[in-house]
Formats: structure tokens, C-alpha cells, sequence
């Protein structure tokens, strides 16, 4: 469904709205670079924001997924685990499970702020959706509206441009919008990334520091000084055979052999000084907390027991997980809802996630020892019948 805005945007008849659409793009140039970026540097090249982001995602992608139908009450009414929903999340398309379909769904959020899903439809049985494809963050264009509701999405593939419309009233689309939110943005979501830039910074330029330090030898740099004057072509022999000889971890060791008046002066500091471990470790810290991954899971041996590392886990569903699959269950079953035409709701089953059964036990044990609850009661809120009468 094309909006007005979007068939004279296609004709080229857009007048002032074009305008601002072009003033709105040259706004946003920054957008695809600042993804590369991040994806590069911040990803690609950084261990830790790895480890958050997969960990994030690959733990959201284990879950199970129901359809709930729910009350006037907004109590759930029945579970429903066989559906045509479900079996369009179980296989989105031909190249993707629901396992892997999520994971980067919950990556490309975790890393752009924004996830775009794209529903193609077979154009009979009322048009419903027949796959789900995911849209590369950097290469969608939100068309802003004159409301809250974008007039549409613009994705372009090298010279490949294909616009999506937006109802202007009930904002329905094709395309379903999930973001983190920003602060300074109206359409666009903001990574956890952005707000530890500089510890990215700081733990990448370490470990280069490091990787530098052990191809010199695991030596400290210095100066060769020399008492009188060398011409230039004497200077060059001088710093090719050292450099040949002495530089780089295939010559760590080797005794350095001056004659004349050479004295060899160091100039940079040790490991120690620089303490390079400790400002490595504060840094994935840094990184983690942004995550609300706890550093514990991404391999940080302080106070690293048992205890700690299951409370830590628990935590981690508790605080950083459950949240996440609230947004993205939330807004997918509000989408799912125009696109079936249904009224139950997509979410997950809560029940079947391991990690949260010291949650169950307490909930049971609460149940249990209610004394002004009736068996019936009890057997109600744990999901069964109530007994016979006799």
C-alpha cells in the first residue's frame, strides 16, 4: 500500500515533501558509516562486544514460542503451540530457521539500535505473509511523517531501491520497525555500542599495544645514541641492520653487539607501568555493562565460583533477556495481529526456560503454602482442572 506521499515520491511530484526528505537523507549520511564502523571495529574486532552480542542473541534465539489467547481481563485465557504463526517463525524462508532468523534479528538490534523485518505475502488466502526476511539496518531509509507514523521505508541495495508504504492511520506495513530507544532521534534506535565508544577504543588499542609489544620481543622501545655525527647513508645502514637483526619476535633475544661509541637508551615503559592488564579489564567491563552482560559470562575470573556464576546467569535472564524479548515479542505480536487478522497473541513460553526455574519454585512454593487459597484454587493457578466432585 502506497500513501499519497509515496506515488508522488515515485513520480517525482513531491514538492516541499520532497524536500524535506532530501534535507531529512543529507541528515543521515552518517548513518551507513557509523554501522560499518561499528560492525568493523566494534564487532568484527573486539572479543568482548562480540561475546555480549552473541551471547544476547543466541540465548533469546533458545527460547520457545506459544500463542496465548487472553481475556477481557487480559488474563491468559489458553496456550496455543500449534499455529500457522508459529510455523512461519519455525521457518521464516528458505535460507533460515527460527533459531538463526532470530539470532540476527537480535543482532542487528544489539548492534544498529534498529531491526527491520520485511513480510512477503502470496497474494491469496486473504494475503497473508508466507516468509519473513530481515533487512540490513543500514540500508533502510526511514520516509518521516508529519506524526509519530513514518509516511514509509525506503531500502536500497547498491543501485536497487524499492520503497514500502505505511497506513497513515493505522500505521500497518510490510515492514515492522524495532528499536532501541534515542534520545535525539524520533525514527531511529540507538546500540548499546554507541554509548561505550571509547572503551571499544581503549580495549582495541590495548590489545594492538600488546600484539605490537610481543613482535618487538616482549621489549620496551629505545634510542640508539651515538656520541658524534653520522651521515645519511651511514644513518640508513645503521637503522636497516637494525632493524633486520634485532626488531620483531623472531629476533626476541638476541644479544644487541654496539661498537664505538653507540649507547643504547630506553625510552619506553614496562607492561607493569603501563599496567595495561588492569586498564584492559576495566574497559570489557565497561563494554559489558552496557550490555547488561554480567563480566562474569564473558570470561572475567574476578570472584569467578559457581555461586556467582549461576546467580550472574539468573541475573542475566532476569534483567537483560526477559526485557529484550518483551520489546521484540511485544511489537512482533502487535504486527503479526494486523497481518493474520487475529486477536491471540505471539510470545514465549516462559515456562520452558531453565535458567528461570529458581522463579518457578518460588512462585510454587508461594502457591503451595497459601493457606486461604482451596485445593481448587491452587490446582487452577498451576494449570490443572479442579478436582471431581464426588
Amino acid at each position: 500500500m502506497l500513501t499519497n506521499f509515496l506515488k508522488n515520491y515515485v513520480t517525482g511530484k513531491t514538492g516541499n515533501s520532497k524536500s524535506s526528505l532530501i534535507s531529512y537523507r543529507t541528515a543521515r549520511t552518517d548513518s551507513s558509516t557509523d554501522y560499518d564502523d561499528i560492525s568493523e571495529n566494534g564487532y568484527k574486532k573486539n572479543v568482548v562486544v562480540y561475546r555480549c552480542v552473541h551471547m544476547i542473541a543466541r540465548t533469546i534465539a533458545s527460547v520457545n514460542w506459544i500463542m496465548r489467547k487472553m481475556n477481557e481481563s487480559h488474563e491468559i485465557d489458553e496456550i496455543i503451540y500449534k499455529h500457522e504463526i508459529l510455523n512461519l517463525i519455525d521457518r521464516p524462508n528458505s535460507n533460515q530457521y527460527k533459531t538463526t532468523f532470530m539470532e540476527a534479528a537480535v543482532s542487528y538490534l544489539m548492534l544498529s539500535g534498529n531491526c527491520y523485518v520485511m513480510a512477503i505475502r502470496n497474494g491469496s488466502d486473504y494475503n497473508k505473509p508466507v516468509e519473513l526476511h530481515l533487512l540490513r539496518p543500514d540500508r533502510v531509509r526511514i520516509i518521516p511523517g508529519k506524526s509519530s507514523v513514518p509516511d514509509g521505508y525506503e531500502y536500497l541495495v547498491g543501485n536497487d531501491m524499492r520503497l514500502f508504504g505505511v497506513d497513515p492511520v493505522s500505521g500497518a506495513s510490510d515492514i515492522l520497525h524495532i528499536k532501541l530507544f534515542n534520545p535525539v532521534d524520533d525514527w531511529y534506535g540507538m546500540s548499546p555500542v554507541e554509548a561505550v565508544l571509547g572503551s571499544i577504543s581503549q580495549h582495541n588499542a590495548i590489545a594492538q599495544q600488546n600484539i605490537a609489544f610481543l613482535h618487538n620481543g616482549g621489549r620496551p622501545s629505545g634510542a640508539l645514541m651515538y656520541n658524534s655525527s653520522l651521515d645519511h647513508q651511514k644513518r640508513n645502514d645503521l637503522k636497516n641492520d637494525l632493524r633486520n637483526l634485532y626488531e620483531g619476535g623472531r629476533n626476541a633475544g638476541k644479544i644487541l653487539l654496539l661498537e664505538g661509541n653507540f649507547e643504547w637508551k630506553e625510552m619506553g615503559l614496562s607492561p607493569k607501568d603501563l599496567d595495561f592488564i588492569s586498564g584492559k579489564e576495566l574497559a570489557a567491563k565497561e563494554i559489558a555493562m552496557a550490555f547488561g552482560v554480567p563480566p562474569i559470562l564473558i570470561g572475567s575470573m574476578a570472584d569467578a565460583t559457581y555461586a556467582n556464576y549461576k546467580e550472574a546467569r539468573y541475573n542475566f535472564w532476569e534483567e537483560t533477556i526477559l526485557p529484550i524479548l518483551n520489546l521484540m515479542t511485544g511489537e512482533l505480536s502487535n504486527w503479526f495481529k494486523v497481518l493474520f487478522k487475529t486477536d491471540l497473541n505471539f510470545w514465549y513460553d516462559l515456562d520452558s526456560i531453565p535458567a528461570l526455574s529458581r522463579r518457578r519454585e518460588s512462585e510454587w512454593n508461594k502457591i503451595s503454602s497459601s493457606e486461604f487459597l482451596t485445593i481448587d484454587e491452587k490446582r487452577e493457578a498451576f494449570g490443572y482442572p479442579p478436582l471431581e466432585t464426588p
